[in-house]
This record gives structure tokens, C-alpha cells and sequence, in this order.
């Protein structure tokens, strides 16, 4: 791997290859364990889907205890407290892999994400022996409890109070939790309350602890199987060495957890988009209607075509970030320093949230068209999209909204620019000389490198966007939202291609174009698509920023940026699709 590169400076310009982890680059041991994944999925979790279904008494607590049996519950864990310890680039395989599992993974991913690594990155040595091996097992299983009634977005705003006892043995906790993944089976809660009202601190409590109460199950829209209610803590004694962390740190706990939540999620999203497209596939080539498959119409090649692209996108961006987090983690020189590890952690923020509210987003669309491809009986209970639909709807609201996590994005960038830890305004001021240079330059034609000069083009345009809304609002920007989704949705863009596109490049390079035909393909409408949509996006931040001659001069040399050959993507779209159904779903999972 190359040098490693600061969170958010993708946008800044050009990304040296090399840091670049894509699926091409699994080793025989990732693609042994993603089998090994696969196989329980298919054998142990999908045949017990009713079960599971029904909260049936034992089903999912079994099932999480035979994947710790098999190491699946602890990638994460170190070694020394019965752990596997992989990369995160293991994590990340496995979680895509479980995502077939439906209000399984919700369970899986609640235990492993965050319901241990508050434990596993700020835990003392004692918290670790104690609590981890159980984890790693599912001998005891892990809850997460964070949001509140009036604290949701706004955790911050908890209304959860911690009191130290007079003789300071214990700290008695008071408060609601909303809302709680796996809390009628959790042994272990990871939750969060105010010392004297004020400290925000995390602790370990134990759900057999006096005063702590389960509230009835959720009748939810979706992941039936999942287990979701309210956490009543009513002076629970918790004691001193429970507390996680440090006292009034329990925002960067949660903050820091949270980021790894979310690129968790996106992984898993990528596994719900494969096993979508399999499920429509399958049903499109059987379906016959005017005498034919519904699979040979046009439309419908267009709407398999683009969800096997999203796939790409997905795939080659969460790889990217687990690449680069492990990198980063791979850096740090004490791993037992709770705060270098929160500080290496926060640096990718800004992908973190990219990878959670894009990947979401990509599923969702994949789930209605797949609803959509199956007509009336995709709206019945019998098929599986039906579900699938419902349970992916949650995704856009677990682990921060994908409105908070939009304004994070732009947010965070600022912050960095201010904090000079990545080049934003040098940047920003350049593009004057930029723009000179690419009013004479000609579009090449030859393959990819037409692809990266349109992209050198959309970072302009984003800098030319976020530069003008900076100078002009600077610190009222964080209160400009519609101006912040904006930029978060071309920052999302210009990532997520480019990972893509460099994914392709790498392909290209290891096997040939002819071997990269359809990946080329794929690149080329992602990067035909992507023009419109930012300059639709950046027009809607400059009219919101500038006016009159100002507006009329930067719209003037935007359309060196936009103006681009389009390309005929329709072909295209039909090869891709007739590999997918050659292939009975997403011709490049290396399983």
C-alpha cells in the first residue's frame, strides 16, 4: 500500500492508486473465511428464517453462539481475550456476508459492532479479560444503548443520570433507553449517562444489575426478528471499574464507535444489494409475460444493469475505506491508548459517513426495484423481496440519520480546512489557474483516461462549490443544511466512482482491457451519469451562495468543468445485464 492520505483530501485531487484496497486484492485467507460465512448463512441462518422470523425462543441466540463457535462474532477481538483479531478488511467480508442472514445480521451486527468495541478500543485490561471472551463466544451477548426519548441525533442531549455513592465503590444510574438492538437477550449493555447531570461517560452495565428492566418488544416495519425495546435503568448500581473510559469522554466513545458502525453498515448493505439482485434475477428469467421473460425487456435490463453498478460502487468503496482504516490502525504506536486509537479512528469520519448513507441508499433502491421487477407478488409475504424491502428501511436511520451523517461530511471537511490538516483553501484558490488550463484542454477518447479527466473535473467543480459557500457564509455555513446535502451528495459521488474507477484501472492493469470489459463498462456510464448530477448539485449551492454578475461569471467557468461528450450508455446497459443473468446474479463476487 502506499502513503497513507489524511480523511476527506480524496476531494483535493488526484489518489495515488496504490492506497487503494479493492475486492481484487483478497487474499486466500479472506476468501476462505467469506466462504466459510457464506456456508452458515446458507446452511444454518436461511433455513431457520421462519424461527427467526417469530422471535422463537432460543433461535437467535443459538444461531450467534454456532457462529462464535466457527470465530465469526470476533475479528475484532484480540487474540490474548479469545479472539481472532483480522483486519478490518476481514470485518468488513464477514459482515457483507451475514447481511444475507435478514433480522439475523441486525442481531450479528449489533453484538459485534457496537456492543464490543467500546470494550475492545477504551476498555481497561480488567474490562477486557472480564467481558471479552464471553463476547467473542456469544456466551454472553452484547447490547448497545445510546439513544434515548428526547435524545436521538441529539445524544448528546441524554437525560440518563450517573451519581458517584458517598463511600465511591459504585455509580447509581437513572434513565430511559429507546429503541435497543438485542436487549431482551443482552448479558452486557455498553450504555451512557451524565456524572452529576453534566459528565457524559460510558459504562458497562450488566443486565442482571438490580434496577435495570426490558421493555416489551417494538412491532416494527421491518427486521421482525431483530430484538428492540426500551432500557429502564432505575438506580442501578454500576461499579467505579465499569466505567469505560475516561469520565466526561463518552462522546468520543460513542462518536468514535459509531464511525466504525457505519462503515459496518455499509458493508453489510453490499450484501444485501447481491443477494437482491440474485432473488430479482432469478424470478425476471422466469417470469414470462407476452410470451417472453420479463428478463429480455429493455427496461428491465436497465434496472438490473444499474443495480449491478451500485454493487460496484458499494463493493469497491467500503474495501477502500476498510483498506485504508486498516492502514491507519496499522499506525498507531500504543493499541492500547485508548485516545491515539480515538484520534486514528476519527481521521476517516468523513468516508465513514459516505460509506453508511450511500451504500444505504444504493440497497434501498435495489429493494424497490426489485419489488417493482416482481410486481404484485413482490408485495406479498411469500417473496422474499418482500421482506427484503421492509428490513432495508432501517438502514437510512441505524447509526446516525442519513441527514446528520450528510451534515457531517461537509462539516467535517470544514473543520479539517480550519485546523489546516488538509490543503482545502490552497485548493480553492488554484482553481483559477486550473480553470485556464482546462478551457484549452481537449476531452481524451481513449479508454479510462477519459474517465480521469472528468473526474480531476467534478473535484474542481466540488472545490468551486464548497470554496464559494465557505467564503461566502464561513461559520454560519453549519446553518445553511440544504447547501451541506448538496455538497455531502457530491462528495458521496466523486468517492464512490472514483473507487470504482480506480478499481477498474487496477483491473486493467493486473489482466488486460479485454479481461475488463465489463468493469470498464460500468466505469463509464458511472462517470457519464455523475456529470449531471453535479452540475445540478453544484448549481443549486452557487444560486445559493452568489447572485447577480458573481453568479453569472462562476456559472460562465463551471461549464468548463460540465461540458463533456455524453456517450451512449444503452448498449452498455444491456451487456451488463446479460452478464448478470449469466451469471444468476453480480458476475464479480470472487466467492
Amino acid at each position: 500500500m502506499g502513503e497513507l492520505i489524511k480523511g476527506g483530501a480524496f476531494l483535493l485531487g488526484p489518489v495515488d492508486e496504490a492506497t487503494v484496497f479493492t475486492p481484487e486484492d483478497f487474499d486466500d485467507i479472506h476468501l476462505m473465511i467469506k466462504n466459510t460465512v457464506l456456508e452458515f448463512i446458507e446452511n444454518e441462518v436461511v433455513t431457520s428464517v421462519d424461527g427467526i422470523e417469530a422471535k422463537e425462543e432460543g433461535v437467535t441466540v443459538g444461531l450467534l453462539r454456532k457462529a462464535g463457535e466457527l470465530g465469526l462474532l470476533s475479528s475484532d477481538i484480540p487474540e490474548e481475550y479469545g479472539g481472532e483479531e483480522g483486519d478490518k478488511i476481514t470485518t468488513m467480508l464477514i459482515t457483507e456476508c451475514v447481511s444475507g442472514g435478514g433480522s439475523f445480521a441486525t442481531a450479528f451486527g449489533a453484538h459485534t459492532g457496537i456492543g464490543t468495541l467500546p470494550i475492545v478500543f477504551f476498555g481497561t485490561e480488567e474490562q477486557k479479560k472480564k467481558y471479552l471472551p464471553g463476547l467473542a463466544t456469544a456466551e454472553a451477548i452484547a447490547a448497545y444503548a445510546l439513544t434515548e426519548p428526547e435524545a436521538g441525533s441529539d445524544a448528546m442531549n441524554s437525560k440518563t443520570i450517573a451519581t458517584l455513592s458517598d463511600d465511591g465503590k459504585y455509580y447509581t444510574l437513572t434513565g430511559e433507553k429507546t429503541f435497543i438492538t438485542n436487549a431482551a437477550w443482552a448479558d452486557v449493555i455498553i450504555t451512557y449517562a451524565k456524572i452529576d447531570g453534566e459528565k457524559f461517560t460510558a459504562f458497562i452495565v450488566d443486565a442482571d444489575a438490580d434496577g435495570v428492566t426490558i421493555g416489551p418488544e417494538e412491532k416494527k416495519l421491518g427486521i421482525h426478528g431483530s430484538s428492540t425495546c426500551s432500557v429502564i435503568l432505575e438506580d442501578v448500581k454500576v461499579p467505579v471499574e465499569n466505567m469505560l473510559w475516561t469520565e466526561g469522554k463518552g462522546h468520543h466513545v460513542a462518536f468514535n464507535i459509531l464511525n466504525i458502525g457505519r462503515f459496518k453498515l455499509g458493508a453489510g448493505c453490499v450484501g444485501g444489494l447481491k443477494r437482491a439482485l440474485e432473488q430479482t434475477v432469478d424470478y425476471a428469467l422466469e417470469r414470462i409475460q407476452f410470451k417472453q421473460p420479463i428478463a429480455n425487456f429493455n427496461l428491465t435490463k436497465y434496472k438490473i444493469a444499474q443495480v449491478a453498478m451500485l454493487i460496484y460502487t458499494t463493493e469497491s468503496l467500503v474495501y477502500r475505506l476498510g483498506g485504508m482504516l486498516d492502514q491507519l490502525l496499522d499506525q498507531v504506536a500504543d493499541k492500547d491508548d485508548a485516545s491515539q486509537l480515538a484520534m486514528a479512528i476519527r481521521e476517516y469520519t468523513i468516508e465513514c459517513s459516505i460509506a453508511k448513507v450511500y451504500c444505504s441508499e444504493a440497497l434501498d433502491y435495489a429493494v424497490d426495484e426489485a419489488v417493482q421487477i416482481f410486481g404484485g407478488y413482490g408485495y406479498v409475504e411469500d417473496y422474499p423481496v418482500e421482506r427484503a424491502y421492509r428490513d432495508s428501511r432501517i438502514n437510512r436511520i441505524f447509526e446516525g440519520t442519513n441527514e446528520v451523517n450528510r451534515m457531517i461530511i461537509p462539516g467535517t471537511l470544514m473543520q479539517k480546512a480550519l485546523k489546516g490538516e488538509v490543503p482545502f483553501m490552497d485548493a480553492v484558490f488554484g482553481l483559477g489557474e486550473e480553470l485556464k488550463k482546462l478551457r484549452e484542454a481537449e476531452e481524451p477518447t481513449e479508454s479510462l483516461a477519459r474517465e480521469e479527466f472528468i473526474m480531476n473535473k467534478m473535484k474542481k467543480l466540488f472545490l468551486m462549490a464548497a470554496g464559494n459557500a465557505a467564503q461566502k457564509y464561513q461559520d454560519a455555513l453549519a446553518d445553511q443544511q440544504e447547501i451541506l446535502v448538496r455538497l455531502a451528495d457530491m462528495a458521496m459521488e466523486i468517492f464512490a466512482v472514483e473507487s470504482a474507477l480506480i478499481r477498474t484501472k487496477k483491473i486493467i492493469d493486473a489482466k488486460g482491457e479485454a479481461e475488463a470489459k465489463l468493469p470498464l463498462a460500468m466505469t463509464q456510464i458511472l462517470i457519464s451519469d455523475m456529470v449531471p448530477k453535479l452540475e445540478t448539485w453544484a448549481k443549486e449551492v452557487l444560486a445559493g451562495t452568489l447572485e447577480g454578475d458573481a453568479l453569472s461569471k462562476t456559472l460562465n467557468g463551471m461549464s468548463i468543468l460540465t461540458n463533456s461528450q455524453p456517450i451512449n450508455t444503452y448498449g452498455l446497459r444491456r451487456e451488463i445485464a446479460d452478464a448478470v443473468y449469466e451469471a444468476k446474479g453480480y458476475f464479480l463476487d470472487n466467492r
